[in-house]
């Protein structure tokens, strides 16, 4: 199936010709089309297109409007004000063109893929070994999935990486403890992914407490410890073998997380920091041989002029530390490396913390210097804020912790459940319990994705789960009340009538449904979930008045009863498919 032009698009294309007509030596010209509220698009191009030819704007509009072709799209163009054109489009384009995206049999709407598809390699969901996933982890997980589905809709090339923290002098410790210790991380067998994930946690919580305090306390276990870290940096095969088993704990508790989340996280995806061990050398080597990196008291540092201290001398990146060992810079300029030449990507897209913004400028910038990141290729970190609690202060427990994931995603289950169950008419309590998973999930990952990515958000589960309001629960409900209506419709079925005339609403309805196509390009384009749950709330708020105003099983006749099927479902296919691009399920029946 072809995409289907969409009615902007249409307009646009014969509001260009007739301005190209009026103004020959004008060449292609862009006449800035809108949705308007005082029409159903307005053109505002004239006003400077006239400044630049030293035309009477007015005039120009006029001569224009007597050269668009009406009829079959554009219904009538007036002039008003200073030379804006207000246009309206016919009733038979809108039903049209919706029936054209209703028969695109591979269920994408008619929506286009990109013209010029790249790879993106995408860094994002990044915990650590042997710790807690915490609240901080959920942005990253959250936005990066939606991202990663975005592009991948539009055409895009996807490469996910997981970039999880799985070395460093800490696995010293745990391992010298592990050797000392060796039953501390079996398992039950029998136990299903939660349960194991839970019981993974809880050996790598209880082993790195216990390895910590012997450390602090004990100075002949933290001598072992520290020799144990020279065995894993220099890669002795049994201190690695005991490194491996920290990683697949840490993975199974990982998969149950993401799991927990409704998101899917591939095994061969998770490239963590020591993935690139082998680069590092060559990476300083490059480095420093291009005179991109210089030693500076024994460490290879790269410096920038824009980049000082609160002393105002300047910061560097350190490549390498004085004593040989390497920093997360090394790590991060290798697998740039490796994604630009091995994966071939065009784009390399970090989603990572806004307070890690100064160590990415810096990385990218000397990836640059080194010829790694051009004019074909960038790098860009999609920065996101903090969550805070209700109170407006970071998100922490009531004794001060950090906020563990886990509870965080239970506690909107239950809260969704005790919604869904109140609403409930005739689901069973295993049902109950699936659509309040399917919900609470939903809730969070919305409220998250619909914040611009980098301004914090608060934490608040009762807003987050409310009926009304920007929340995934009120598109999720207007899902389902759609299905209701067309498991209602006994006999009618939805069948698009485009000799039909169109509602005030139906008309709203069936423009803003047009313009999903154009809201998934620029939510990929701007790497902007946001724009895409903004345009589903819309969405379902203009199907809230349309439904109010607008009998359907019993509208005035049989082709209007099956004209107004026709755009609930069209309606329902595209708040499930938008939902689905942000990671969140839309139930059949709530």
């Amino acid at each position: 199936m072809a995409s289907v032009t969409s009615l902007s698009d249409s307009v646009h294309q014969r509001l260009a010709a007739a301005l190209s007509a009026a103004l020959p030596q004008a060449g292609s010209a862009d006449p800035l089309l809108r949705r308007s509220d005082r029409a159903d698009f307005q053109a505002n191009g004239i006003l400077a297109l006239a400044k630049k030819e030293k035309a009477n704007p007015r005039e120009l509009a006029t001569q224009v409007v007597s050269r668009v072709e009406s009829g079959d799209v554009i219904k009538d163009v007036e002039v008003s004000g200073p030379g804006f054109l207000n246009i309206t489009i016919t009733d038979r384009a809108i039903t049209q063109n919706l029936a054209a995206r209703y028969a695109d049999d591979t269920g994408r709407l008619g929506v286009p893929h990109t013209e010029h598809p790249g790879t993106t390699v995408i860094d994002y969901a990044q915990p650590n070994v042997a710790k807690e996933m915490h609240v901080g982890h959920l942005r990253s997980a959250v936005i990066g999935d939606s991202v990663a589905q975005l592009l991948e809709f539009t055409g895009e090339s996807v490469v996910r990486r997981h970039h999880i923290g799985d070395w460093g002098t800490q696995f010293g410790m745990l391992i010298q403890y592990l050797e000392e210790h060796p039953h501390e991380l079996d398992h039950h067998d029998g136990e299903d992914l939660q349960a194991s994930g839970e019981q993974a946690m809880s050996n790598l919580d209880r082993l790195y407490k216990a390895a910590r305090k012997f450390f602090d306390s004990d100075e002949e276990f933290k001598t072992r410890a520290r020799r144990r870290v020279v065995d894993l940096q220099a890669g002795d095969p049994q201190t690695l073998a005991m490194w491996q088993k920290f990683v697949d704990e840490s993975k199974i508790y990982f998969f149950s997380v993401f799991e927990k989340l409704d998101m899917e996280i591939r095994d061969p995806d998770i490239v963590g920091e020591s993935g690139y061990n082998d680069m590092l050398a060559e990476t300083c080597r490059l480095l420093e041989e291009s005179g991109v990196a210089v030693r500076s008291e024994g460490a290879l540092c790269v410096f920038f002029d824009d980049i000082k201290g609160p002393d105002g001398n300047p910061v560097p990146l350190i490549v390498q530390k004085s004593d040989g060992g390497y920093g997360y810079a090394a790590t991060d300029l290798s697998a740039i490396r490796d994604r630009v030449f091995n994966l071939k990507a065009n784009t390399l897209l970090y989603v990572v913390d806004a307070r890690q913004s100064l160590h990415f400028k810096m990385v990218f910038e000397t990836a640059r210097r080194a010829g790694w990141l051009n004019e074909d290729v960038h790098a860009v970190q999609l920065a996101f804020g903090t969550v805070l609690g209700k109170d407006g202060k970071p998100f922490k427990t009531r004794e001060g912790e950090t906020v563990r994931l886990v509870d965080l995603l239970d506690e909107a289950i239950d809260r969704a459940s005790a919604v869904v169950r109140e609403k409930a008419q005739d689901l069973s309590e295993e049902e109950i319990a699936e659509r309040g998973t399917q919900v609470g999930i939903g809730a969070v990952k919305y409220a998250d994705l619909s914040t611009s990515a980098n301004r914090d958000y608060k934490f608040d589960l009762d807003q987050m789960v409310s009926l009304n309001g920007d929340t995934s629960v009120y598109l999720q409900y207007a899902y389902a009340r759609i299905r209701s209506i067309l498991r209602k419709a006994g006999e009618a079925r939805p069948v698009a009538h485009p000799e039909l005339d169109l509602h005030e609403a139906e008309r709203a309805l069936g423009l803003h449904a047009d313009s999903f196509a154009a809201t998934v390009a620029e939510a990929a384009a701007e790497f902007a979930p946001h724009k895409l749950t903004a345009y589903l709330y819309q969405l379902a708020s203009l199907y809230t008045t349309f439904y109010d105003k607008c009998p359907v099983l019993k509208a005035e006749s049989p082709e209007q009863i099956e004209n107004r099927l026709f755009l609930c479902d069209i309606t329902a296919r595209t708040l499930h498919q938008g939902m689905a691009l942000l990671g969140i399920r839309t139930p059949e029946r709530l």
